[in-house]
C-alpha cells in the first residue's frame, strides 16, 4: 500500500511564521516523490479562537465560572468579561490588521479609544518614549499585541491555565523525567483549547486520510498538544501509524523506556529526520523489512531501540529546498510584544527559514549539547546551492526574508553566500546566529550588509575572560566588542545572549559582567541583548563531566521518561536566581540607551561588591589601530559600479603630467578620485576585474602583480588617499 504521510506541528510555537520542521521533511519527501500533507496547528488554533465566533464561545464558556465562583475571579478578568461586546466586535480587524490586510486600522488603534483595555495596558505609561521612534504601524502593532495578551490572560485565569501563545502546558514537559504527570493529564477531559485543537485535527484527518501521522516536537511547549493530537487519531483512527520526532525528543528523550508513552505514539525517531522517516515507510510498505534508524518503538511489550538500517543520513545537498506549501503564509499574525529589537524580528513578520550548515562549525561551548549529532555532525552548504534554494523560496512564498537558523554560522560561507547574492543580484533580507570571531572584519561586515544582512545574534555569554576560556568560547571580551563595533559600523543589529551563573561564577565576575554589557551598549556597539541564567543539560561537557567545572549533580539516576535538564549544586553555593531582576531591568534600560549614569548597586535590592573593570575597558579595546597587514591570500572585491573618466593635464613649476579624474556613484552619493593617468587606466581595467558580478575572485596578491607588471609602488598607491575613498565606498578585502 503506498503511504502518505500527514505532517503537524502541534500548539503551539510562533504566531508570525511557521517553525521549519515540516517544510524542510516536505522538501525531502518531494524528492522522493512521496506523498505529504503539513500543517501547522498552532496558527490554526489561535486564529479559530481568536475570531468572533471563537470569542463569543469563549466568553459563553467562562460564563459559568463567573456564575460558580465569582469571587474568586480577579477583578482584571471581571473587567474583560463585562467588556466582551467590545472584544467580540473588535477581533476580526485586530487580527486582519496583524496578518497584514489591514494596515489603515492602525490609525484607530492609535487614538486609543478603538480596543477595549485590561492590564496589560498599564505598562504603556512607561513605554510611551520607547515609540517616539516608532512609526504607526508598529505602535499600532504593540497596543494590538497588548490587546490579545489581556484576553489570553482571561483565558488562562478563567478557561485553561495551560494556554501561552507560543507554548502549551509547557510545565508538563520541561524536565519531565517521569511520564506520571502529563500521563495523568492526558487521562482528563480535553480542555477548551484541546476540543479546538481535536475538532481541526479532526478535519484534516478526515480530508488528508493519512497511512502515517508525523508529529514534530521541537519544544516542551509543544509536547502535551503532540501527545493529545497522538490520543485522538489512536482513539478514532488506529490504523493510522504515529511517529514523533524533532528537536524536544533529539535531547530529551534520548533513554526513554516508559512503554505508555506507546500507547500514544507507534514510533519516536532521533535526530535528522529524513532516513528514519524513509525506513519507516519501508517497513510499513514491507512488513518484513526490519529495518529501523535511530527508531524507538515497542517490540514484545518492550521499549526498544533499533538503529540496525544500513543507510547513512543524506547529505545537505540532497535533502531538498524546504517546501512551505499546504501553509496559510497569509494568515500568520506578526506581533510587537516588547521593545526589543532582536525580540521584535522574532514575532514581527514572516520569514523563510534557511540552514547555512548542519551542526555547529566551533561545536566547543562547554555548556551546549556538543555531543548530539545536531551540533556535532558539522556540514556546510555550497553558497551556490544555498542560492538555489533561496530563489526557489522566494518564488514559491512571494517572500525574500531570511532566517538562518544556524547554531553558529560559519564566517567563510557567509562570506561566499553574501558574493553569490550579489552576483545573482538578488534583493534579500536575511539575519542570522554567530560567533562573535575576529574574522568578521570591517570589510566582511560591509560586504554582508550590502547583501541584505540587517542583524546577527551571537552568545557573548559570561562578559569575563576567565570564564569565556573555561566555556571554551574561543573570544575574548574585547574581541566582541571590537566584532560588535564592525557589524553596528556597517549598519547591522548587534543582538548578544548574555549567560549568568555559569559554574563557579562568582559573584564579583557577574557583577563585572554587566559593567562589561554597560559598557558595550553605551559604546554604542551592542544594540539588542538578553539574559539567560545557566541551565545543566545531561549533553553538554558540563552535564557529561561535572566533576571538571565544580559541579556535582543532585541524583545520578536517568529518568523513564525525559532526561536533558539536570538538578545540581555548583561548588560556590551562590544563589544565582537573587540576580535574575537587576540584570535584567537594567539590560532593558541601557537598550534604550539610559541609565548608564547608574551605579550597579542601583540596580539590586541587596549588597554587592564594587566593579573591577576599568570605567573605560571597552573604549580602549576600541580604539582603531591601522592595520597594514593585508594576507597576500585575502580576497579583493569591488561593489561600486564603473567610472566614467576623463583625463587632464596637471602643471607645477614648468612640470606637466597627465592625470585622470574617476567619477564614481553609488546609491547615496557621487564621488571622484584623482589619480596618475596610468595608476587611473590600471584602475578601471582591475576593478572591472574584481567587481562583486564576476564569478572569479582575486586575491591581494593578484591585484599586486598585476599593478606591478607596469607600474611601481604598489603598497604606496595602495594606502593612498584615492584608495581609501574606494575603500569606504565598496573596495572591500575579505
Amino acid at each position: 500500500m503506498k503511504t502518505k504521510l500527514f505532517v503537524i506541528t502541534p500548539p503551539f510555537t510562533q504566531l508570525n511564521t511557521p517553525y521549519p520542521a515540516t517544510a524542510y521533511i516536505k522538501g525531502f519527501l518531494n524528492t522522493k516523490n512521496i506523498e505529504s500533507v503539513q500543517a501547522d496547528l498552532g496558527i490554526d488554533v489561535i486564529l479559530e479562537l481568536f475570531s468572533k465566533k471563537g470569542l463569543i464561545d469563549l466568553f459563553q464558556v467562562s460564563s459559568f465560572r463567573f456564575e460558580v465562583v465569582e469571587n474568586e475571579i480577579s477583578d482584571n478578568s471581571k473587567r474583560i468579561f463585562a467588556l466582551q461586546d467590545e472584544y467580540i466586535k473588535t477581533i476580526v480587524p485586530v487580527i486582519q490588521f496583524l496578518q497584514g490586510k489591514n494596515p489603515t486600522l492602525a490609525l484607530q488603534i492609535c487614538q486609543e479609544e478603538f480596543l477595549p483595555e485590561a492590564s496589560r495596558f498599564a505598562q504603556l505609561e512607561e513605554l510611551d518614549w520607547a515609540f517616539g521612534t516608532m512609526g504607526t504601524q508598529d505602535k499600532a502593532k504593540h497596543l494590538a499585541t497588548l490587546y490579545l495578551e489581556d484576553i489570553s490572560d482571561f483565558i488562562v485565569e478563567c478557561v485553561d491555565e495551560n494556554f501561552g501563545f507560543s507554548r502549551y502546558a509547557e510545565r508538563l514537559g520541561r524536565s519531565a523525567n517521569s511520564f506520571d504527570e502529563l500521563y495523568e493529564a492526558l487521562q482528563q477531559e480535553p480542555t477548551y483549547i484541546d476540543s479546538i485543537l481535536i475538532s481541526l485535527l479532526k478535519e484534516r484527518i478526515e480530508a488528508v486520510k493519512p497511512t502515517l501521522f508525523l508529529i514534530s516536537v521541537p519544544f516542551p511547549g509543544n509536547l502535551y498538544s503532540a501527545f493529545r493530537s497522538a490520543q485522538w487519531v489512536k482513539q478514532n483512527h488506529p490504523e493510522i501509524k504515529i511517529s514523533m520526532g524533532g528537536g524536544f525528543p533529539n535531547t530529551e528523550l534520548r533513554s526513554l523506556s516508559d512503554k505508555r508513552v506507546f500507547e500514544f505514539f507507534d514510533f519516536i525517531t532521533l535526530d535528522d529526520g529524513e532516513v528514519p522517516i524513509e525506513e519507516l515507510i519501508f517497513n510499513l510498505e514491507n512488513p518484513d523489512y526490519n529495518s529501523y534508524k535511530r527508531t524507538f518503538l515497542l517490540e514484545n511489550g518492550e521499549v526498544v531501540y533499533k538503529n540496525n538500517s544500513l543507510k547513512h543520513d543524506y547529505k545537505q545537498a540532497f535533502v531538498g529546498t524546504p517546501d512551505y506549501s499546504d501553509l496559510p503564509l497569509d494568515k500568520y499574525i506578526s506581533v510587537i510584544e516588547i521593545v526589543n529589537p532582536m525580540h521584535r524580528m522574532w514575532s514581527d513578520g514572516r520569514w523563510n527559514k534557511l540552514t547555512m550548515a548542519h551542526g555547529c562549525y566551533w561545536g566547543k561551548c562547554t555548556f551546549c549539547d556538543i555531543s548530539l549529532d545536531y551540533i556535532k555532525v558539522y556540514e556546510p552548504v555550497a553558497a551556490n546551492l544555498l542560492c538555489d534554494r533561496i530563489e526557489e523560496l522566494i518564488e514559491k512564498t512571494g517572500q525574500n526574508g531570511f532566517h538562518f537558523v544556524d547554531e553558529a554560522a560559519p564566517p567563510a560561507l557567509m562570506r561566499a553566500l553574501a558574493l553569490e547574492i550579489l552576483r545573482r543580484k538578488l534583493a534579500v533580507t536575511w539575519w542570522t546566529n554567530i560567533r562573535f570571531e575576529k574574522s568578521f572584519s570591517k570589510d566582511l561586515c560591509l560586504l554582508l550588509k550590502a547583501s541584505g544582512c540587517i542583524a546577527v545574534s551571537g552568545g557573548l555569554e559570561v562578559a569575563s575572560d576567565r570564564l569565556l576560556k573555561l566555556i571554551d568560547k574561543g573570544v575574548t571580551v574585547e574581541q566582541v566588542a571590537k566584532v560588535t563595533r564592525n557589524f553596528t559600523e556597517a549598519g547591522i543589529m548587534v543582538h548578544a545572549y548574555l549567560m549568568y551563573g555559569y559554574p563557579t561564577q562568582t559573584i564579583q565576575e557577574t557583577v563585572d559582567s554587566l559593567e562589561m554589557v554597560r559598557q558595550l551598549f553605551e559604546a554604542g556597539v551592542l544594540q539588542s541583548g538578553f539574559w539567560h541564567q545557566f541551565a545543566l543539560t545531561a549533553h553538554s561537557p558540563v552535564g557529561l563531566y561535572p566533576e571538571q567545572f565544580g559541579v556535582t549533580k543532585k541524583t545520578e539516576a536517568i529518568g523513564t521518561f525525559a532526561n536533558n535538564d539536570i538538578d545540581y549544586t555548583d561548588s560556590t553555593g551562590i544563589n544565582h536566581d537573587k540576580f535574575s531582576f537587576g540584570l535584567k531591568k537594567s539590560l532593558f534600560n541601557f537598550m534604550h540607551g539610559i541609565c548608564f549614569d547608574y551605579e550597579l548597586q542601583d540596580w539590586f535590592d541587596f549588597k554587592i561588591p564594587k566593579t573591577k573593570i576599568h570605567p573605560d575597558f571597552i573604549y580602549n579595546a576600541l580604539e582603531e589601530q591601522s592595520d597594514f597587514n593585508t594576507k597576500p591570500n585575502a580576497k579583493v572585491v569591488w561593489l561600486g559600479g564603473k567610472p566614467s573618466t576623463e583625463s587632464f593635464t596637471k602643471s607645477k613649476k614648468g612640470r606637466s603630467w597627465e592625470m585622470m579624474s574617476l567619477t564614481f556613484h553609488d546609491k547615496k552619493e557621487s564621488f571622484t578620485i584623482q589619480t596618475s593617468k596610468g595608476e587611473g587606466e590600471w584602475l578601471v581595467e582591475i576593478l572591472k576585474k574584481i567587481t562583486v558580478s564576476n564569478s572569479k575572485n582575486y586575491t591581494f596578491q593578484e591585484v599586486k602583480n598585476d599593478f606591478e607588471i607596469t607600474l611601481e609602488d604598489f603598497e604606496l598607491f595602495w594606502y593612498s588617499k584615492p584608495i581609501n575613498t574606494l575603500r569606504e565606498f565598496g573596495l572591500l578585502v575579505l
